[in-house]
């Protein structure tokens, strides 16, 4: 009797070790994949939590604040193959040729409270000069930057109250505005720079104007609205101004914490909440309601509605209702970038502390 000899056909081999050995190029695209995933979840949950914060803090909400300390994810793979065969005299062989790839994911997330000496400096610091400058040179407009980070220069007030809970009388703020507009105008024609100096230990902002700008209209009007003496090309931004310096400008700075209870007046109350007094509204001398969309302007504006909104960028629901920032909102969207920028850059500065959440998402 002869033999019965198995011929396996070179496809099937091929198809065998196509199961066995693909599975190689899983890994590789799967990193590729998840790393993008979790940088666009991260960055829009940092983004969801500042919007957050200004709603609470819109209601004098207590603000919290929490980081994404890692995020570690681990990924299993596994992989069969079986292969059988029926044989019977006189009948050709049956062949039966299986396998899988299985890879599951287990992610773990760690969060960081912010609080003590974490909380204090990154959100309750004034805004160093040095910052100022680097946002700045990143390509943010002047108004912007100066209307958003200083609440004083010189005598000319830029809504100091607004750096805390929301006032009840109405504030100082348009010869500000108009001082950092006439910056705006001298930036537009390409004849203004900032350069960060800190001399003797002493933070300084050099503002300098090009000798074909310093005789501008612009120039001369913005002087004048800090009754310091026009004409100069440089002017210097400090905290602790030397007497008998006419160039020099005193400049108050808000935190972190004052930046946000600034940006939340651009944050729009349900009509309902500010009947029942969930809100405080600011009166003028004359007892009328003070709108501060005279004082943020078109900076920021956050909206709110009961029915979960299609058209946003970016949304969070709290106390009942959708606030959000319409995708079309340009303005809107560069001053919140702008925001997600401070905390970063006051966020460098922080050391780490122990975790207070570890999540095994996977799990």
């Amino acid at each position: 009797m002869k033999p019965n000899i198995i011929r396996i056909s070179p496809f099937f081999v091929i198809i065998f070790l196509v199961l066995i050995f693909g599975c190689a190029k899983l890994g590789p695209k799967t990193l590729k994949s998840e790393r993008s995933n979790y940088n666009l979840a991260v960055q829009r949950t940092n983004d969801e939590q500042l919007l957050l914060n200004l709603a609470r803090l819109k209601y004098r909400d207590t603000p919290f604040f929490m980081e994404v300390s890692s995020v570690a994810s681990q990924f299993t793979l596994s992989t069969s193959a079986n292969a059988s065969s029926t044989l019977e005299d006189g009948v050709k062989g049956i062949f039966g040729l299986g396998g899988s790839v299985g890879m599951v994911e287990r992610p773990t997330v760690t969060y960081s409270p912010l609080q003590g000496d974490q909380f204090i400096q990154r959100v309750l610091s004034p805004l160093p000069l040095q910052s100022i400058t680097l946002l700045y040179h990143s390509g943010w407009r002047i108004e912007r930057i100066f209307q958003i980070c200083f609440q004083r220069m010189n005598h000319i007030k830029n809504a100091p109250g607004a750096s805390g809970p929301t006032p009840k009388k109405a504030p100082q703020f348009k010869k500000f505005i108009a001082a950092v507009k006439h910056l705006g105008e001298l930036q537009s024609q390409d004849v203004l720079s900032l350069s960060y100096n800190n001399e003797n230990e002493s933070p300084q902002i050099i503002l300098h104007i090009a000798d074909e700008g310093k005789n501008l209209e612009a120039a001369q009007k913005f002087a004048r609205a800090l009754n310091i003496e026009p004409g100069h090309e440089n002017y210097v931004l400090t905290f602790s101004p030397k007497q008998n310096e006419p160039e020099q400008i005193r400049v108050v700075t808000r935190s972190l914490l004052g930046i946000l209870f600034y940006l939340s007046q651009g944050v729009e109350a349900p009509e309902q909440d500010i009947k029942e007094g969930k809100v405080t509204q600011t009166l003028k001398k004359s007892g009328e309601v003070f709108d501060w969309k005279e004082v943020i302007g078109e900076l920021l504006v956050v909206r709110s509605q009961s029915k979960r909104p299609d058209n946003a960028t970016l949304r969070v629901f709290y106390r009942g209702v959708w606030f959000f920032i319409k995708d079309s909102d340009l303005k809107s969207k560069s001053t919140f970038s702008l925001l997600s920028q401070i905390f970063s850059l006051q966020a460098g500065k922080i050391k780490d502390t122990a975790p207070l959440l570890t999540l095994p998402v996977g799990q």
